[in-house]
């Protein structure tokens, strides 16, 4: 199942060209994908419970989004594999359902104290695996 997460747009994230700043994007998907963590797993209170680090990070940019937007960005499992997790992302208007980017983030199993990557645990590898089987949302299958 896709999760959103509505992000207005603040002035800061502005660049000379009057639109969003390329690198704000990769903000965006954070905020998105870190919520969608939290709700995935019941809640997280502290950086200690995130199990996992970001490896790759990818976004095509399709359109600038403009100061007067408020944007969705959606975010759902495209593939697991023994360490490593596989996110997909639309960034779209949220009134006009313009699409703005569309992005991959790859996601690693880490054991912060050994530094090394680790097999996902078993209760994300489940809830992980009970997203992936709900599929895309409907604008990522048209």
């Amino acid at each position: 199942m896709a999760f959103a997460a509505e992000i207005p747009v603040r002035f800061r994230d502005l660049d000379g060209m009057g639109h969003v700043n390329n690198a704000v994007y990769f903000t965006y998907l954070e905020i998105a994908r870190t919520e969608y963590y939290r709700e995935m797993r019941g809640g997280i209170e502290s950086l200690d419970e995130f199990e996992f680090i970001l490896a790759h990070a990818a976004c095509d940019f399709k359109a600038p989004i403009r100061l007067s937007e408020n944007v969705l960005v959606t975010v759902w499992p495209t593939r697991i594999g023994d360490s490593s997790f596989t996110f997909r992302y639309e960034i779209r208007g949220k009134e006009t359902g313009t699409l703005f980017g569309a992005a991959e983030t790859v996601q690693v199993a880490y054991d912060y104290q050994a530094r090394k990557p680790i097999p996902i645990p078993p209760e994300l590898r489940g809830k992980l695996e009970a997203e992936l089987a709900a599929g895309p949302p409907q604008a990522a299958r048209a």
